[in-house]
C-alpha cells in the first residue's frame, strides 16, 4: 500500500533519517529562508549559541531572539545581491549528530548574474531534536 497507510508518523520518519540527510535538509533550508529575507524563518535553521567566523570577526548570537532582532539583508541588497545558491557542498565529517560540510554558495543580482561566490564551512548539529546550523566559517566579508 502507498505511505499513507503506514502508521508511522512523519515524526518518527524524519528520526530516522541519517544526520547527514539531516544536514543537507537543513541547508536547503537555510538557503530557502536566507533568500526569502525573513529573519524570524532564517534564525530557525540555526542551533544556539550560534557562531560565525567572517570577514576576520567572530559573532556569538546567544539565542533566536537576538540573532533575529538585526536584519541583514538591506546591507546585501545595497551591494546588488538579489538572492545566493549553493555551489557544492561535501560532508567532511560525521557522527550521529553532529556533521561538518564544506561549501561553496554563490551571490546573485536580480538579473541571476553572478555577483561573488565563497568558501565556507558549516557545523550543522542536534541539539535536543533539532538540527541546525551550529556554527559556520566563511571568507565572505
Amino acid at each position: 500500500m502507498g505511505a499513507l497507510s503506514n502508521p508511522t508518523s512523519w515524526s518518527a520518519e524524519k528520526d530516522q533519517i541519517g544526520s547527514v540527510d539531516q544536514s543537507m535538509q537543513v541547508l536547503d533550508s537555510f538557503m530557502l529562508t536566507f533568500n526569502s529575507r525573513d529573519m524570524e524563518d532564517w534564525s530557525e535553521t540555526l542551533n544556539y549559541p550560534h557562531v560565525r567566523l567572517a570577514g576576520g570577526g567572530v559573532k556569538v548570537w546567544a539565542n533566536k531572539k537576538e540573532y533575529a532582532s538585526v536584519d541583514i539583508f538591506d546591507r546585501l541588497v545595497a551591494t546588488g545581491w538579489h538572492h545566493s545558491a549553493w555551489v557544492s557542498r561535501k560532508v567532511v565529517l560525521e557522527s550521529e549528530n553532529k556533521v561538518h560540510i564544506s561549501t561553496v554558495f554563490q551571490r546573485y543580482d536580480k538579473n541571476n548574474n553572478p555577483l561573488k561566490h565563497y568558501q565556507s564551512l558549516y557545523i550543522v548539529t542536534n541539539d535536543n531534536g533539532h538540527w541546525g546550523v551550529q556554527a559556520r566559517s566563511s571568507l565572505a566579508p
